[in-house]
Order: structure tokens, then sequence, then C-alpha cells
């Protein structure tokens, strides 16, 4: 009798342990499932609220590649994210897809993953002419090169997308939607597949924003030791004293070497700040994606968990949701118009005044000007405050430009 009391015991406590774990697993995939669907929302507004403040402004409209990659990542979280939910949630194991779904799946997740990565990059590039080669910048950046470079990007993206679908069986089947993955591809040529795709993608796109923003750092670090000169026409004139005490202040001033204000001081720390987190932003969200994919394909005996593929498959789907910050709404007249337009939005009709923006709109102004407020003191900040691309192209070619620039020669 007693013997069969103690199994009863621990037949139900075996039995709650499983209940238990069970529990556990349920509420660890429902607080995944939440983050995603959070992430997919913020990437559907946040996209498409800086996709149409650029658009309906038009001294906004020359942000055209930060627009691209809105509409890029925006694609993505219509297409991409909801159905890797799908393969993401033991909630859906019984949902099978054809060969022909499995390869539109793996098809558009490539693809949209290569547009977005090659448009960073883009964006990259353009910002260190425009702040490093500004007369180069201003003559060769036309409307006809921008949408070249988007012809270009999609017809690179689609052409690695379809990499990843040499060599699939040319059979008729279904597969789980856990299935439809990267990681789980059956083409024959995958280890080839992924190594170009990471080197297209990933390595070659890295060493480009590394070079890029490495060089602009050193623009924005000489800039913060060195005194940008004012032009004679902004700086406001001063009473002149012909004092014996002034004159020998004058004197003693000009033979004194400079000392550099704490702003001074904390204006390279604080461009290296934001280099720093636009290219970590890339490499958090990127680097564990590819690197889990690039050490499966060569070790290709290695069992790896589902949850492994899960992690970084989202986190690299994070990106999505975090570019128009990064690239959009940090800027500040972005910022401007899209208060605007949640205010027309309550009140007034928009065309009123979301077309009504400060006349010194610029492609990378903000971007520019932070690097020029790190490096000037505050004389020489006033002079930059209302500049615009042409204004800075004229003082760059009077002889007054950002202290790092490249000289130019203009024909």
């Amino acid at each position: 009798m007693g013997t069969m009391v103690n199994k009863t015991r621990i037949n139900s406590t075996q039995g709650f342990d499983a209940f238990s774990s069970l529990g556990v697993s349920q509420f660890q995939e429902a607080i995944g499932i939440f983050f995603m669907v959070m992430l997919s929302v913020i990437a559907l507004v946040a996209n498409t609220a800086v996709m149409v403040v650029i658009l309906k402004t038009p001294l906004l409209r020359k942000f055209i590649f930060v627009c691209h990659l809105c509409l890029v990542d925006l694609l993505s979280a219509i297409f991409v994210m909801p159905l890797g939910i799908i393969s993401s949630s033991t909630c859906f194991n019984r949902v099978l897809y054809s060969i022909a779904e499995c390869q539109t799946l793996i098809f558009l997740n490539v693809c949209f993953i290569s547009a977005s990565i090659f448009t960073i990059s883009v964006i990259s590039i353009e910002r260190y002419y425009y702040i490093v080669h500004p007369m180069r910048y201003e003559v060769k950046m036309t409307t006809g090169l921008a949408v070249t470079v988007v012809a270009f990007i999609w017809v690179k993206s689609i052409l690695v997308a379809a990499l990843a679908l040499v060599g699939w069986p040319q059979v008729d089947g279904a597969s789980s939607a856990s299935k439809c993955t990267v990681y789980w591809s059956p083409g024959a040529h995958k280890k080839i597949f992924v190594i170009i795709f990471s080197t297209l993608c990933f390595i070659l796109p890295t060493l480009i924003i590394f070079a890029v923003y490495g060089s602009i750092y050193k623009v924005a670090r000489i800039a913060s030791l060195q005194h940008a000169p004012v032009p004679s026409w902004t700086a406001t004139p001063r009473p002149r004293s012909d004092s014996i005490h002034s004159q020998v202040t004058i004197i003693t001033t000009r033979n004194a070497p400079p000392r550099p204000s704490p702003e001074r001081l904390f204006g390279g720390n604080k461009a290296a700040l934001t280099l720093v987190l636009i290219v970590g932003q890339f490499l958090c969200c990127w680097l564990p994606f590819f690197s889990f994919h690039l050490h499966c394909s060569i070790n290709s005996a290695l069992t790896i968990p589902s949850y492994g593929e899960i992690i970084v498959t989202w986190l690299a789907y994070s990106s999505f949701a975090i570019n128009p910050f990064f690239y959009g709404l940090l800027n500040r007249q972005i910022r401007e118009e899209l208060s605007k337009l949640g205010r027309h939005c309550l009140s007034k009709p928009l065309s009123q005044e979301l077309c009504i923006s400060s006349p010194e709109g610029s492609i990378h102004e903000n971007f520019l000007q932070f690097l020029q407020r790190t490096s000037c003191t505050t004389e020489t900040r006033s002079t930059y405050v209302n500049s615009s691309p042409r204004n800075t192209l004229d003082q760059t070619t009077m002889g007054f430009r950002i202290p790092g620039q490249i000289p130019e020669e203009t024909n």
C-alpha cells in the first residue's frame, strides 16, 4: 500500500513538473511573439511616418536614399516580418508551404535584407562626399545619379536573392513554416550562396562604413582642435577702444597660445559617440545574423537549436524598426516636419503649412551641422547655424571651410 502511494506521489510530481515546464515555455514564447509584433508595428509606423514627411515636404525630397531605406524597411515589415512570426512560433507548426511559396519567402527575405544594407552603405558614402568633398558632391549628386544608384541597389539585391534559389530540388511537396528559412534551405550550393551573401551584404558594407565614418570622424576631430575662420560679413562689429589697457589685452591675446574651451574638448567625443552609435547599431543587428549562417554553412554537420536562428533573425529584423530613427528621426528638419504633420492632422489641412520649411533644407544638414557644432566656438557657431549647402560651398571656395575638408579645385 505504501509503495502505491509513493508511486502516485512520484507520478503527480513528475506531471506537475512537466506542466510547469510547459507553462514556462509557453510564457516565454508569448513574450517572444509580443516583441516580434511590437517590432513589426514600430517598423510599420516609423518608416511610414518618415516616408510621408519626406514626400510631402518639397525641401526634404532630396533625402532620396533615406526615403528609399524607409521604403525597403516598410516592405520588409509588411511581407517579411509577419511571415517571420509564423516561422518562429510553434503555434503555426501545422502551417505548410509549398516549394514555390517557400522559395518566394526566402527570396523576399534575402532581397529586402540586401536592399536595406546596400542603401545604408550608399547613405554612408553620400555623407562622406557631402562632408569631406562638398564641391564634388554638389556637382555630381544629381537626380539622375540618385535614380541610377537606387536601380543598381535593386538589381544587385535581386541577383543575390536569386542565388539563394539555385540548386533547389524540382519536386512537388510541402514544407513546414519553420523550415522555410535560409538555414533550412535545401539548395545544393547553399554554402557558396551564404559565403557570397555574407561577403556582399555584410563584410564589404562593414568595411565601407568603417572607412567612411572613420574619415568623417577625422574631419570632426580636426575641426574640434582648430578654430574655423569666421567670414567678415557675418561677424558682429564691436566698438574699438584706444585705451592702453585694451591694446595690451589685444596684444596679449594674439600672442598667447589658443586654449580649447571645455565645449571644444568634448566636441570630438560627441561626434565620436554619434558615429559609434551608427556603426554599433549596424554591427549589433547584422553581425550575429551573418556569423550564425556562415558558421552553420561551413560546419554543416553541426546541429543548432531552433531558437538560435530565431534570435539572430529577429535581431537582424530589428534593424527595420531602428533605421527610421537613426537615419530619419534624428534629423532635426524631419522631426520638425513630423511634428507639423501631427499638429495639422489634428487641426488644419496638411497642405497649408507642411510645405513651409526652413530655406536652408539640405540632404544631411543636421548631420553636417552637428559635426560643425562640435568643432566651433560660440562665436564661430553663429556663422553656421543658418548655413545652407550652397552657402557652405561658397564659403569653401572663398577659403572658409570646415577644418579637415579636402580642398578641391573648380573649373
